[in-house]
């Protein structure tokens, strides 16, 4: 009898806390990744998962300057997923990621959005309105930073720049948009695989920003270096490549 009460108490416990002795034994892993990337590391953290059982894998998803700030600041992370050269390099340069385990593994596209039942057809339409469009806030967001350098080129910032919306990240702008908050959006042509609501009326010629670029980086204060060191190989890994592409990336 006492046994048994035992038992129920030891059942109690695990369901309350919902965790089983298999997940108390297991290497938990931080990763502070771009917001842009959030649908396609899902995707890999399961696959992760599968092949490493023992390890279990959290994201910290935001705009990369937020998460750059962050992981300066001392916030616990083991590995990071930048949308943006320059972060991911200050971090390079401020020992904070070892060089011979980062680098550049995926390149994307900007592409202008509006919702699906839009009849704009292009950000001319917003010179003869008061309709808003939205981008990520350039200070922090690199899709809003190559956003800005794309408006600029193009000779369409003084036009629009007093009917801007700034997100805090790129699928801020998504929301904003999905919402028909705003009539215009400039993303990344990942995030449309992420939405049925909106739709793309342009693809931004690339020559009008930087390189979009992603690095991936293990941090040296990661606790779990290994295991850090795992996960990083396997998203830079081309046996990757479907899943990113799916996603709306090209494997660069």
């Amino acid at each position: 009898m006492m046994r048994k009460g035992i038992w129920i108490i030891i059942t109690t416990i695990l369901f309350v806390t919902g965790c089983s002795p298999e997940d108390r034994d297991k290497v938990t892993l931080t990763i502070s990744a771009a917001a842009s990337l959030k649908d396609s590391m899902m995707e890999v953290k399961k696959d992760f998962e599968k092949q490493h059982p023992t390890i279990q894998v959290v994201f910290n998803f935001g705009g990369t300057g937020s998460l750059r700030k962050q992981v300066e600041q001392g916030a616990p992370s083991d590995v990071f997923l930048s949308a943006s050269k320059k972060d991911y390099e200050r971090l390079v340069d401020r020992a904070l990621i070892d060089p011979s385990l980062g680098g550049s593994f995926l390149t994307n596209r900007l592409v202008i959005i509006a919702p699906v039942s839009s009849r704009g057809r292009s950000l001319d339409d917003l010179s003869r309105s008061k309709d808003k469009l939205a981008i990520g806030n350039p200070a922090f967001v690199p899709a809003g930073n190559y956003a800005k350098q794309a408006l600029m080129g193009m000779d369409k910032w003084n036009m629009v720049k007093d009917q801007l919306v700034l997100a805090k990240d790129v699928r801020g702008v998504l929301t904003l948009v999905e919402n028909q908050s705003v009539s215009f959006g400039i993303v990344y042509a990942s995030d449309l695989t992420a939405s049925e609501k909106v739709k793309s009326i342009q693809e931004i010629n690339p020559s009008y920003h930087s390189k979009i670029g992603y690095y991936a980086g293990v941090l040296k204060s990661s606790k779990h270096p290994k295991e850090a060191a795992a996960f990083y190989k396997f998203v830079i890994s081309d046996k990757r490549k479907a899943t990113f592409e799916r996603f709306g990336f090209s494997k660069g």
